[in-house]
């Protein structure tokens, strides 16, 4: 079946995306369950708009226990009027709106992770309708797509901004540009472990000009991360052309993980001891970390060492880790713009 020969998708949008004005609405996605023959997901939408210009698409809540996005796309919606932009501005807070809802990562209607589940199917799952619909009737609207990440309840993170190697090199400068512009405490470079399926790689392969975020963790936001998260996406909507003034520009200290060495994983499971705190240095051959036998005493724990250098950018949160979970990212330290990296967040 060719790509245009696919079935229409399901959901229909409440609010109209070519007129000018502020409107609120939903992504309405059919769904029947026992307790609702005929019932619906309703994903929030609002779309602001103020004459021709460029369009940014605005997600947060692609994994739903993560709510930095969620917490400045709400204010944003809430706030911002059509006579501040040019152009137009669509913003949908959660994503996945039952994952969010449950407060789990993935969706509580199918299992789907919705950030792994690119390009769709219109007729497929929940999840893969929602896809399908961002990758066939949202992200050919868009020109910059901001999509707000942080560790949910397994990971943790120093708050930064990200962009992709890509193999267009005017479509990487323009996503860089975008990112510092963002101006996260921290910006990096980063390379995914497997980008089959996620929405990043939907964005980047339709030639938008794409930012990521990892702001943090734990399952829950900081009065921190959220001022960040809230600058953040007004800092990308300034630069853009779409939003009056000037970027807010503090200082931040540029970082890579696309290095071999970078991602370090758990070989045996158990109980974590830490051993650096996020934002520390790392020396090659560093202990990260001891892994503690969570069933019997008196055994040596594993302790995981460092295979590359730089600082401490993520690592496992819960104190308990299984075989495989990531345990600690070590990002590279491409160059420091200020002594104190936590200045301006």
């Amino acid at each position: 079946m060719s790509y245009h020969s696919r079935p229409e998708n399901p959901i229909t949008a409440t609010v109209p995306f070519d007129q000018n004005g502020k409107h609120h609405g939903f992504l309405r996605l059919p769904y029947s369950h026992d307790t609702s023959a005929w019932g619906a997901v309703m994903i929030p939408i609002t779309v602001i708009q103020n004459g021709p210009g460029s369009t940014a698409l605005l997600t947060g809540g692609n994994h739903g226990d993560e709510y930095e996005g969620p917490i400045a796309l709400q204010g944003l919606a809430h706030e911002l009027e059509p006579k501040a932009i040019k152009g137009r501005v669509i913003i949908v807070p959660y994503m996945n709106t039952p994952a969010f809802h449950a407060a789990r990562r993935t969706s509580p209607l199918d299992g789907g992770n919705l950030n792994r589940s690119f390009p769709g199917a219109p007729d497929g799952t929940p999840t893969q309708k929602i896809a399908d619909y961002f990758e066939r009737t949202l992200l050919p609207l868009a020109d910059v797509v901001l999509d707000f990440h942080s560790g949910g309840k397994t990971l943790d993170f120093i708050p930064f901004a990200a962009a992709h190697i890509l193999g267009d090199a005017n479509q990487q400068a323009a996503c860089v540009d975008a990112m510092l512009a963002f101006n996260a405490p921290y910006s990096m470079i980063l390379k995914e472990i497997d980008s089959v399926g996620m929405y990043d790689s939907a964005a980047e392969n339709a030639g938008k000009v794409f930012v990521s975020t990892e702001l943090g963790g734990g399952g829950t936001a900081t009065a921190r991360s959220a001022r960040i998260a809230r600058r953040g996406v007004e800092n990308v909507l300034k630069q853009a052309g779409i939003l009056r003034g000037k970027p807010e520009i503090g200082p931040s200290v540029n970082i890579d993980s696309t290095g071999p060495g970078c991602f370090h994983h758990a070989e045996s499971a158990g109980l974590i001891e830490p051993l650096v705190d996020l934002g520390e240095p790392v020396a090659i051959g560093d202990p990260l970390a001891r892994i503690w036998p969570a069933d019997r005493t008196g055994v040596a724990p594993e302790t995981v060492h460092a295979s590359s250098e730089g600082i401490l950018a993520a690592r496992h949160f819960p104190g308990l880790i299984g075989l495989g979970d990531c345990l600690a990212v070590v990002a590279a330290v491409v160059s420091e713009q200020a002594d104190d990296a936590d200045a301006g967040a």
